[in-house]
C-alpha cells in the first residue's frame, strides 16, 4: 500500500488500539513525537517500534530536538542543551565545532531510541524585531553565519544516522508574532527578501527535506507561504529547493479555515506532505480524508530523503561531551 501524504502524531506514551488500527488503515508516511509521548528510553524505543509496526515498514519518525526551549527529550534521562544562539556565543570562535558536536550528540540520543528525523536546522535570519519564541533558536543575523552553522548541524545529524529538516522555508526570521497563535506578515521589497531572508535557503537547497513557514510576504502573495501556490513556485524555482517539503504544523493558529481545508490547500499549493502534530483523532480523521496517497514525484522526493539514512559513524561520546563542555565553558 502506498503511503499517504501526511505525517501524524499520537496522543500519549503508548499507541492505543484505535490509533494502531487508524495508522494501519491510513498509512501515513511518517510520525512526529512530542514531550507528551516521552517518559524514558525503554518506553520511547517501544513506542517508535510500535508506530513503525502499525504501518508495516521502517517509516520515518520525527521530533523537534533543537536544544533550548524546543527540546522534547529532556533531563534527567537526556542531556539539556543551551539554545543554539546562546551556545554559539559561549563558544566564540569555536562556534562551528561546538554546533557540530552538539548536533552529533543529539543525533546519538535520537538514533538510540528509534528516531531518525530531527526538525532542524533553522536557516531563518534573525532580526532585532524577531519574536522571542524564535530568536535564540536561530544561528545568526547574517547569511554566511547562518549557512555555515546549518551545514555543521546537517553534518552532525547525518553522521549520527538522523535526517535533517531545513526550516522555515522561505524564511521566518522577521516574524514579530508567534505563528502558533497569529499569522505573521512581512511587507518588505522582494529584492531585500532575496538578498537576506531567502538567501540561506537557496544556498542550502540541496538538503533533502524542508518545512514551510506560516508567514505572508505580500510582495509574493497574500496567502501564507504554506498554502500559497505562488510562494511554493518561488521556493521550487527561484530558491531551487527540490527536496521533500512538509508543512509546519497544520493545526497552528496562524492558518485559517478548518483543519481539512488547510491540509487540502497546502497540498494544492505544492507541499508534498501535511504535518499534523496534536494527535487528536478527530483532527487526524479529517486530515486523512483530504490527504491522498503520495504521487510519483512526492514519492521520489521522499525516497531520495530516506536514502540518506545511514548507520552512525563511530564516535567517542564521552570525549565529544567533554570537548563540547570545554568549548562552551561548561
Amino acid at each position: 500500500m502506498a503511503s499517504r501524504s501526511v505525517i501524524f502524531g499520537c496522543e500519549g506514551t503508548a499507541l492505543t488500539p484505535e490509533e494502531r488500527a487508524f495508522f494501519q488503515d491510513v498509512q501515513p508516511w511518517g510520525f512526529i513525537l512530542f514531550a507528551r509521548n516521552i517518559v524514558d528510553r525503554a518506553q520511547l524505543s517501544k513506542l517508535t517500534a510500535d508506530l513503525r509496526d502499525s504501518v508495516g515498514w521502517h517509516a520515518p519518525i520525527l521530533i523537534d530536538q533543537e536544544g533550548g526551549r524546543v527540546q522534547r527529550m529532556r533531563a534527567p534521562e537526556w542531556r539539556d542543551y543551551l539554545p543554539a544562539l546562546d551556545q554559539m556565543e559561549a563558544a566564540g570562535g569555536h562556534a562551528a565545532r561546538a554546533i557540530y558536536l552538539r548536533n552529533r550528540l543529539i543525533a546519538e540520543e535520537l538514533h538510540e531510541v528509534g528516531i531518525d528525523v530531527n526538525c532542524a536546522p533553522l536557516a531563518d535570519v534573525i532580526w532585532p524585531e524577531s519574536h522571542p519564541v524564535l530568536r535564540n533558536r536561530c544561528y545568526g543575523d547574517d547569511v554566511d553565519t547562518v549557512v555555515a552553522m546549518c551545514r555543521e548541524t546537517v553534518r552532525g545529524f547525518l553522521d549520527g544516522g538522523v535526517l535533517p529538516v531545513l526550516k522555515h522555508i522561505p524564511g521566518y526570521g522577521r516574524a514579530v508574532v508567534d505563528g502558533h497563535k497569529d499569522l505573521p506578515t512581512v511587507d518588505v521589497p522582494l529584492a531585500e527578501l532575496q538578498a537576506l531572508d531567502f538567501a540561506p535557503f537557496k544556498q542550502l537547497n540541496d538538503v533533502k527535506m524542508g518545512m514551510t513557514a506560516h508567514i505572508v510576504f505580500p510582495v509574493v502573495d497574500d496567502l501564507p507561504a504554506t498554502t500559497s501556490p505562488k510562494a511554493m513556485t518561488m521556493i521550487r524555482e527561484d530558491i531551487g529547493f527540490q527536496g521533500l517539503i512538509m508543512t509546519d504544523d497544520i493545526s497552528m493558529e496562524a492558518l485559517s479555515g478548518t483543519i481539512a481545508q488547510r491540509s487540502a490547500a497546502s497540498l494544492e499549493a505544492g507541499c508534498d506532505i501535511v504535518l499534523h502534530c496534536n494527535g487528536e483523532m478527530a483532527d487526524m480523521v479529517a486530515v486523512a480524508e483530504v490527504c491522498p496517497a503520495m504521487n510519483s514525484l512526492q514519492q521520489a522526493r521522499a525516497d531520495a530523503a530516506l536514502a540518506e539514512r545511514q548507520t552512525p559513524t563511530e564516535i567517542d561520546i564521552s570525549a565529544a561531551k567533554a570537548e563540547l563542555e570545554t568549548l562552551i565553558g561548561g
